[in-house]
């Protein structure tokens, strides 16, 4: 078994306070060495629920998804680093999991909503336009830049990183483009990308930020441009941070 690295735990939150109401208890927080949230700008007590609960928040500056990943790995004391939305989509109990897949070696740990074992919230639907809509995405990129195991889900959020290896793809993605840029430029650096089966369930409270369309489009320019770019990554905004 490999050794147990220190940890860090980031939630990600937005006017969450129904699913961190449901989930807390379930939350395996004593698996992390540090926890803390990034919030973008919540008014329904999600901040103060956490406050509450002796959890550090962090208000991000910037909107968006991507900020919020890049402020976390900058303000991590920690090498491996989780990140968790607390809104139902995610398992708690996939988190320990994922940390080990980091101290098993990985640079990119994913739990994953797509192939054998794995579940996702449109499988019961008939129609299941995201799903159809990620697996493509998810298609794309295999036949482009994968030249080992099959990556089943390049665009789930729910994801652990080394600090040091994030670092290495300079992400400057916004939005929830960041998982998707992150998993294309690992896959062209080589990068030891392993994932785990999730069930994924029905949102609690709220509505998506995530709106299909523009989030798609968003999805194919940045398809584009990594193309177009090969392993010629501009430095985004510093990941580094002073730990």
């Amino acid at each position: 078994m490999s050794a147990r690295q220190p940890r860090t735990l980031v939630l990600l939150t937005l006017n969450e306070i129904e699913g961190i109401t449901a989930l807390h208890d379930r939350i395996p927080y004593d698996c992390a060495d540090e926890v803390f949230v990034v919030d973008g700008g919540s008014r329904d007590g999600t901040r103060e629920f956490f406050i509450g609960h002796g959890i550090r928040v962090l208000d991000q500056k910037s909107k968006g998804r991507g900020e919020a990943f890049r402020l976390a790995v900058q303000e991590a004391l920690h090498d491996h680093i989780l990140f968790f939305s607390p809104d139902g989509n995610e398992d708690p109990a996939d988190i320990p999991k994922l940390f080990d897949l980091l101290d098993e070696g990985a640079d990119i740990a994913i739990a994953r909503r797509f192939g054998p074992g794995a579940h996702n919230e449109e499988d019961d639907q008939t129609f299941r336009w995201r799903a159809w809509t990620n697996r493509a995405f998810t298609l794309a990129v295999n036949l482009v830049w994968n030249r080992g195991s099959y990556v089943y889900d390049t665009i789930n959020g729910f994801r652990a990183f080394k600090r040091s290896s994030f670092k290495k793809l300079m992400v400057d993605g916004p939005g929830f483009v960041i998982e998707f840029q992150s998993t294309i430029r690992a896959l062209k650096l080589g990068m030891k990308i392993r994932e785990i089966p999730t069930y994924e369930r029905a949102r609690i409270g709220g509505e998506s930020t995530a709106k299909s369309l523009p989030t798609g489009v968003l999805f194919v320019r940045h398809f584009i441009r990594e193309l177009l770019i090969g392993k010629r990554f501009s430095r985004g905004p510093d990941t580094g941070g002073s730990h």
